[in-house]
């Protein structure tokens, strides 16, 4: 997929009064609410150079010293046929990745995701996640898994302004968020495995699977580490 890192005015919205605790733990909103604006204007300075890899640094170095270990908001999300998605409301760790209609998916990674679902979905929630409106979404949706939770936020509609000034408008799309069964941040990672023009579906559809897979290892492991716990009990 051509990659988007979409940075935008709009994170005024990100209000100075986000409250940094809830329940005594520190929110993913605040904390990337406080590191934002630096991080954006060097790594626009970086793109704009063409600099790809420290742009890529810029970024792996907010995830690991700023976001990983914070809390994701209780973000909520509309499905097309059921009601809001809330975060607070799964119980198992957690693979959100973010994308826009417009932005078409590269070759091989909807079919690595759905198997990717198919093998790991018992224990780990998928959702996917479109920055669009729900006509725009319509068709895309019936290609994924059953397994995967397809949703939609767009800035015109009722209480989506926030979560789209959050994620949209600071670590651009696609994004793919990795959050534990408490909703702990566990990794950030950019979209899917960059392919070159001649690569065959079988390869793509391999590069994807194996870049997603590493992507989950870290909720694995946590998985394992929780049933084992469970057995000793």
């Amino acid at each position: 997929m051509k990659k988007f890192y979409v940075t935008n005015i709009a994170l005024l919205l990100l209000s100075s009064t986000v409250p940094a605790q809830d329940n005594g733990t520190i929110l993913f909103s605040y904390t990337l609410h406080k590191n934002i604006r630096l991080y954006s204007k060097k790594s626009d300075l970086a793109y704009t150079k063409g600099d790809i890899d420290r742009g890529t640094f810029l970024f792996d170095s907010l995830v690991k010293n700023q976001l990983t270990g914070t809390t994701f908001d209780n973000f909520s999300f509309k499905r097309l046929k059921k009601s809001r998605l809330y975060l607070n409301s799964i119980k198992k760790p957690v693979f959100l990745i973010t994308y826009a209609s417009w932005c078409v998916p590269s070759k091989g990674e909807i079919p690595a995701l759905n198997k990717l679902a198919q093998r790991y979905g018992k224990d780990i929630q998928f959702i996917v996640l479109y920055w669009d409106r729900k006509n725009n979404i319509k068709k895309i949706a019936k290609k994924f898994n059953s397994r995967i939770e397809v949703c939609y936020a767009h800035e015109t509609y009722n209480k989506d302004a926030y979560l789209v000034s959050t994620l949209k408008h600071t670590l651009g799309f696609p994004t793919s968020y990795f959050l534990d069964e408490n909703l702990k941040v566990v990794n950030i990672k950019r979209g899917g495995a960059i392919l070159t023009e001649k690569a065959t579906f079988a390869k793509a559809l391999d590069l994807n699977y194996r870049t997603f897979q590493e992507g989950l290892s870290c909720l694995l492991i946590n998985v394992d580490s929780h049933s084992q716990r469970l057995a000793k009990h």
